[in-house]
């Protein structure tokens, strides 16, 4: 038998046992998915606690709205960032994306710092008190970060770390926007400190053990 010969046959049995492979949605369809999870938590929350609490604040203190919605934009950004940066051959320029919605959510929430007025029936969160923050943003965001970890498995990641730390902001971003529901302290730098701290223990923890749950297999 020629070389060439036994090249086809090995092609042929090669060939026969592969599995067809279900096409992944786009991005955008997936990242909505994962969307519809962290509104379903919301809805859960705002029945509980309402809606006219944080309303009020808002009102008083127009910058922790704005900071909600930059926190918003980070989650879904981030989370678009993380299902392309899945998909073989997108850039790793798709990781800037949430760049701008977190310079909104940085500013505004820090802009509470700078000022001497709080929102109204509101008070300067202690230390013990902004604790509890950490621990609300750092509960939901596993849940969350496992969800995402286990959509972009059946991906292929080539950039498993960078596609984690997206991964890691998008869930810390949801839990820091879930937690508006509840939240009654004023942006003051204890609140922030402790928000700052539950972020970047979220994103650590998922660059470290996301990224290998990401590797190729």
């Amino acid at each position: 038998m020629s070389d060439v010969r036994r090249h086809e046959v090995l092609i042929d049995a090669l060939g026969a046992e592969l599995v067809p492979v279900r096409r992944l949605p786009p991005p955008w369809l997936r990242s909505l998915g994962w969307l519809l999870v962290v509104s379903a938590i919301a809805v859960v929350l705002l029945w509980h606690y309402g809606v006219a609490d944080m309303l009020h604040r808002w009102a008083g203190t127009p910058d922790l709205a704005w900071a909600a919605v930059g926190a918003c934009l980070t989650a879904i950004t981030a989370a678009w960032a993380a299902f392309s940066l899945g998909v073989p051959g997108r850039r790793a320029r798709w990781a800037w994306l949430p760049l701008p919605p977190a310079l909104l959510w940085l500013g505004a929430s820090g802009f509470g710092c700078l000022r001497e007025w709080i929102a109204p029936a509101t008070h300067v969160a202690s230390m013990h008190e902004a604790s509890d923050c950490l621990l609300f943003i750092v509960s939901f965001s596993v849940p969350l970060s496992a969800l995402l970890v286990w959509l972009l498995r059946r991906a292929c990641p080539l950039r498993p770390v960078l596609t984690a730390v997206m991964i890691g902001l998008a869930s810390a971003a949801a839990s820091a926007s879930l937690l508006e529901i509840c939240h009654a302290f004023d942006a003051a730098g204890t609140d922030l400190l402790m928000h700052s701290l539950a972020v970047a223990l979220v994103i650590g923890a998922n660059a470290a053990m996301g990224g290998r749950l990401l590797q190729p297999r």
